[in-house]
């Protein structure tokens, strides 16, 4: 039923015509990998892979391990496993339709990484979870962290790239947090066979306060939209260069004009 109503939205959406970005690019290489050179190119998205990361760790937890303590460790049945499960999602749900709401009285920064610490205490709470209504308390919160991360980075994208680019920023943010994906899951099944619960959820604590940490740094403060800079490389009568301006200002993202972030 969701496949089917997000195929409704889907079809109920009319794309914008976007000229194609590539038509500057020549090797299969630069094309491939536009996208990922331009996120990793920007500071503040840098911050986001960081706190992906975060969000992967208390997600892996959830979505791997929620079956093995519910039934194995509390020994109740696959009706408190979905129930589990619930919460996590109601959490999140919770979260998302908040964050339009939130955001007129936080940044994006600031908001985000809140989120991340929140998922590093959910975490370490969890490590001292002993039954099944601690469970779904400590779940909900994660649904909370999980949503608050997760639900304004394509304000992030939107906000890092020009309307042609911004099909390629996406995919890489696709690409690069689905790889967190692919080394959290597995680590947190063979954890959580070999070194216990407990263990597990504090080094995927560590983890998320590592990542949380790294977010904080990448990502300035003072996260401006618009930049002065210089264009010493133009030649003269580029159409880059207002009034013949090297040195100006304007909402500076990533692309074929501005390739490093001004220091």
């Amino acid at each position: 039923m969701g496949f089917i109503a997000s195929a409704v939205l889907v079809s109920s959406v009319t794309l914008p015509l976007i000229h194609s970005a590539f038509q500057n690019e020549k090797s299969l290489f630069q094309k491939t990998t536009r996208g990922i050179r331009f996120y990793l190119a920007t500071p503040r998205l840098r911050g986001l892979l960081a706190m992906n990361v975060a969000v992967t760790a208390a997600g892996a937890m959830v979505i791997v391990n929620t079956v093995v303590i519910v039934q194995a460790k509390f020994k109740l049945d696959a009706q408190d496993t979905a129930l589990a499960l619930a919460f996590f999602g109601g959490g999140s749900m919770l979260a998302a339709l908040s964050v339009p709401a939130l955001l007129k009285r936080f940044s994006d920064r600031s908001l985000m990484l809140s989120a991340s610490l929140l998922l590093v205490l959910g975490l370490l709470i969890a490590s001292q979870i002993s039954d099944l209504k601690q469970l779904l308390v400590i779940w909900t919160l994660l649904g909370i962290g999980y949503a608050l991360v997760q639900t304004p980075s394509g304000r992030l994208l939107t906000r890092s790239a020009h309307p042609e680019d911004r099909p390629d920023l996406f995919a890489a943010q696709f690409s690069l947090s689905h790889a967190c994906w692919l080394l959290a899951y597995p680590l947190a099944g063979w954890l959580g066979a070999n070194w216990g619960m407990t263990n597990t959820f504090i080094v995927f604590a560590l983890i998320a306060s590592l990542a949380a940490t790294v977010g904080w740094r990448l990502w300035p403060s003072n996260d401006l939209s618009e930049i002065e800079h210089c264009h010493d490389e133009l030649p003269e009568g580029h159409p880059h260069l207002k009034e013949g301006q090297r040195h100006h200002k304007h909402p500076y993202v990533i692309d074929d004009l501005h390739i490093r972030w001004p220091r």
